[in-house]
């Protein structure tokens, strides 16, 4: 399939193929009875860090092809030390392509191929049938090459371009000092965005700073995106057009009190509004009533487009 086309039909078929997520096995054909195995550990991302973020990632599947037909989508399970146990009936040099996977929106049933995300493939992948698991470790993916990094914040500059909307009482600052260990810590990260609300300030509201243009419908948009939380946060959209803007929440993010990623789709959100002019994201968040403080911790967005 030629990613270059057609992009916003590609990932509407993979959100319908991501509802058939499987843990390993498939309908098996023709005469061979014994499959080879292999196992992936694992897949993480390298980035060229002043153009392209930090290499902050989360996935969750690997989707195999073998001669360039679908497998299965896998589960990556993180407390296996041999990840992903993937039975293949085929033996000998085939094609292997690994596509690394992503829970879109966070949400476990809508698992998808990451469209920015180069596969890994095997041009001549040697299958063993048998029991020995032919182990391939962690896998190492880039982005594409022609992936446009719209907006970028990661908190290592004073200069944030976050602002607070005029109903804000609270605003949002970098964690102090450098290398505080509630922020989110990499050799590329020192800092992060801590928003606190109180009683006193119960309220946060904050966009990015620029608006961004538009891209033409069918564009796919993602937003990327650290967070760990005390409190819900709403991430949406102000969508404007030629005579009002309008907000468009797009998750709620929930407690959580580890680092999380997540992908946000934006682009077909944006396809709705096909006279709007820009957009910005917004940030918002309320003090729960159970509570008296707590504290949003955010790190490495980034909004990302194909050309």
């Amino acid at each position: 399939m030629n990613l270059e086309k057609n992009l916003y039909h590609y990932l509407v078929v993979l959100l319908l193929l991501g509802t058939l997520l499987t843990t390993g096995c498939y309908k098996f054909s023709g005469t061979q009875t014994i499959p080879a195995y292999i196992s992936i550990s694992g897949v993480y991302i390298d980035t060229d860090y002043p153009l392209q973020g930090t290499s902050s990632s989360n996935v969750s599947d690997v989707w195999i092809y073998v001669d360039d037909k679908l497998i299965g989508v896998f589960e990556i399970d993180k407390e296996d030390s041999l990840g992903a146990v993937i039975p293949v009936l085929a033996e000998g040099k085939h094609k292997l392509e690994i596509r690394p996977g992503i829970k879109l929106n966070g949400i476990s049933s809508t698992r998808v191929p990451y469209i920015f995300y180069k596969p890994i493939i095997y041009e001549e992948f040697d299958f063993i049938p048998g029991t020995k698991v032919q182990e391939l470790g962690k896998l190492k993916t880039e982005y594409y090459p022609n992936v446009e990094f719209v907006w970028m914040e990661d908190f290592e500059d004073a200069d944030i371009s976050i602002k607070e909307t005029t109903w804000s009482d609270t605003i949002i600052e970098r964690t102090m000092p450098e290398n505080n260990p509630i922020a989110f810590l990499s050799p590329n990260s020192r800092y992060s965005g801590e928003i606190n609300i109180t009683t006193e300030k119960p309220q946060y509201a904050g966009t990015t700073h620029n608006s961004f243009a538009v891209p033409k419908p069918g564009t796919i948009v993602m937003l990327e995106m650290n967070f760990k939380t005390t409190n819900y946060l709403v991430v949406g959209l102000l969508i404007r057009d030629a005579y009002e803007v309008k907000s468009v929440d797009l998750v709620i993010l929930n407690h959580s009190s580890i680092w999380k990623k997540i992908y946000i789709n934006l682009g077909s959100n944006l396809s709705l509004y096909p006279k709007a002019i820009d957009y910005k994201v917004i940030l918002k968040s309320g003090l729960e009533s159970d509570r008296t403080s707590s504290q949003v911790l955010i790190d490495n967005f980034k909004i990302i487009q194909r050309k």
